[in-house]
């Protein structure tokens, strides 16, 4: 288990991945991926309960983590890459024709660490909730953990599947929200508010734990801690972590003109001047 500085390392250095793999093909999406870079680094190599070198697909006697917003495998495939489910030298290969590495996660070739093809929104939640209820039925004791994008909650998908694991009492599966208020068409609030989020999951009976900044490393853990300590209680548990896409390259922060743009060569070089290379450049 990783110690918050050596956490804070490996995240500087998946940003520095996230920016190179998107620019070496021209195409991708950098800014979710730098936003949920504390998250997926705090998740991989300090939280979840797994060994990428026995990856299972059945996930028998292991966390699983599904992400729903399956645009954003920039930050996925770098953590995963660092934590042992492949090897990072393939990181070069990240959208290239017949690659593992997809856009979007995919299953066609066996990736180690995908489980199902995602990135059509809204749609990994109901897949968590049947891993979730497999577990149950297998008297297997480990957590289901799934991410979603805050657009993404205006899928109707989403809240079937919510007011399903709240009713069915589905108490082993943790569901996290990027709530960084933007989308690709702009903010959230302009194409759709999403309102009171606490109330609206309160209200399909999941417990709720508020992270004020998932860019703060501490607080991400502070955050998992809580909500695994409120799995087992008869009901899910959703995360909402506020968050700013782009976060950690000053000029792509806060603003959603890089949800799916790939930075340039001037602004790579811009943007690793920022990152300090920490475990070492593939």
């Amino acid at each position: 288990m990783a110690n918050i500085l050596e956490l804070q390392n490996t995240a500087t250095q998946v940003r520095r991945d996230i920016v190179r793999m998107t620019n070496a093909v021209n195409s991708g999406h950098p800014g979710g991926s730098l936003g949920c870079t504390e998250f997926m680094t705090a998740l991989f190599f300090n939280v979840m309960e797994h060994d990428p070198a026995n990856f299972s697909m059945d996930g028998k006697g292991s966390d699983m983590f599904f992400m729903s917003n399956g645009h954003i495998t920039p930050v996925l495939y770098s953590v995963m890459a660092r934590c042992g489910y492949f090897p990072v030298e393939e990181l070069k290969t990240f959208r290239v024709f017949g690659t593992r590495l997809q856009g979007h996660p995919s299953t066609e070739h066996g990736l180690p660490g995908i489980r199902m093809a995602s990135g059509s929104l809204g749609q990994g939640l109901s897949v968590a909730i049947g891993a979730a209820i497999a577990k149950k039925m297998d008297n297997d004791n480990k957590i289901v953990y799934t991410l979603h994008g805050d657009g993404e909650l205006e899928e109707g998908q989403i809240w079937e599947a919510a007011m399903y694991a709240g009713a069915k009492g589905v108490d082993n599966l943790i569901a996290t929200v990027d709530y960084n208020r933007q989308q690709i068409d702009g903010t959230t609030d302009e194409v759709l508010s999403l309102g009171d989020l606490k109330k609206k999951w309160e209200a399909f009976d999941w417990q709720v734990v508020e992270v004020e900044n998932g860019n703060d490393m501490q607080q991400m853990l502070d955050a998992f801690a809580t909500a695994k300590s409120l799995t087992g209680k008869g009901k899910p548990v959703v995360i909402l972590m506020k968050t700013e896409m782009g976060y950690g390259v000053d000029f792509m922060q806060g603003t959603n003109k890089y949800h799916g743009v790939a930075p340039s060569n001037d602004e790579l070089e811009r943007a690793l001047a920022q990152l300090k290379e920490t475990l070492g450049d593939y």
